[in-house]
């Protein structure tokens, strides 16, 4: 058979796939579908957030009471009045101090947590899980089953059941007036509360740590455990460390329900925002001084930040370590 009858039995050739052409218009278009899928939170964003905060400044300069449309202008006058304000000063220095104490104590919780989870072989999951599960509780019912569960005052209570084991007799955990105890009541329910969501960034950190650096230092004879520690994990997580503690001290000074709902409307151990909001939603009703204080309040969380972050060299790029 000739070639000529061979190469008409197999039939033509097939044709070759054309290119597909890119897509035209609106559709086609990567800005528009930028801006489709990112307009409804930017919106959202821009309603519920700053718009507030914009209002919030512009009322801070003007006389409001029982209502959110300024009358008169005051200038400077709610800052005056809100700075010599002792409840509200009070309030700033009582919270600095919590500040102080909170910030690290959940730090060295949330890191030791992660350490401890880390170094399991077995059952990873489920600790991880019970240790992040508070993190989903409302700090409403948390503060709720702290003040009427454990330390409610009464023989009962879990707290005074158990140091009744020990001869201690009841005590009068938030009792008017101010005791001391009521601190370890907001401390714990916030270190429960919080710790688990902080121990998962270190935890994450941890596992991106390289383990030829642990296996370097056991060359070069260093010992497992606190110097490892010392000189491999912790410079690991300098920038973990930092991210969190940032978080936190904005947390600390955000602070509202648990404070709120532990401490009812007692006058002592109020926090700044729950001090901001008996004086802009409480018998006066002073929109204007509740605004500077809220615009003085931010202010002073912008500064602490940016200090912290400035000592731990937060933002700086790997070669000014």
């Amino acid at each position: 058979m000739s070639t000529t009858t061979t190469r008409g039995l197999a039939g033509p050739a097939p044709a070759e796939a054309s290119p597909a052409r890119p897509r035209r218009g609106l559709r086609g278009s990567s800005t528009f579908n930028f801006w489709l899928f990112t307009s409804p939170f930017l919106i959202g964003l821009i309603v519920f957030v700053y718009v507030p905060i914009g209002w919030s400044v512009y009322l801070s300069f003007f006389e409001a009471r029982f209502t959110v449309t300024p009358s008169d202008f005051v200038g400077l006058g709610n800052y005056r009045e809100i700075l010599t304000d002792s409840n509200f000063t009070g309030s700033l220095v009582t919270f600095t101090v919590f500040a102080l104490f909170i910030v690290p104590t959940t730090w060295a919780l949330s890191l030791g947590l992660a350490l401890l989870v880390n170094r399991l072989r077995f059952m990873r999951a489920f600790f991880r899980s019970v240790f992040f599960l508070p993190t989903a509780c409302s700090y409403v019912a948390a503060s709720l089953i702290w003040k009427m569960s454990i330390f409610n005052g009464v023989r009962f209570g879990l707290a005074n059941t158990v140091l009744g084991l020990f001869g201690v007799d009841n005590t009068a955990w938030l009792a008017d007036p101010s005791p001391p105890w009521y601190w370890l009541v907001i401390v714990t329910a916030r270190l429960w509360l919080q710790s688990g969501f902080y121990m998962i960034l270190f935890l994450a950190a941890l596992q991106n740590i390289p383990r030829e650096l642990y296996e370097a230092a056991a060359i070069d004879g260093a010992r497992r455990g606190l110097q490892t520690f010392w000189y491999i994990t912790l410079p690991q997580l300098r920038a973990t460390s930092t991210a969190v503690i940032l978080l936190l001290i904005v947390a600390a000074y955000q602070a509202f329900d648990e404070f709120f709902n532990l401490l009812s409307k007692t006058t002592w151990g109020r926090p700044p925002l729950v001090e901001l909001y008996y004086t802009a939603l409480g018998q006066d009703q002073n929109y204007g001084k509740g605004s500077a204080g809220a615009v003085i309040l931010t202010l002073l969380i912008c500064l602490v930040t940016l200090f912290q972050g400035r000592i731990m060299g937060f933002g700086r790029g790997e070669d000014s370590k």
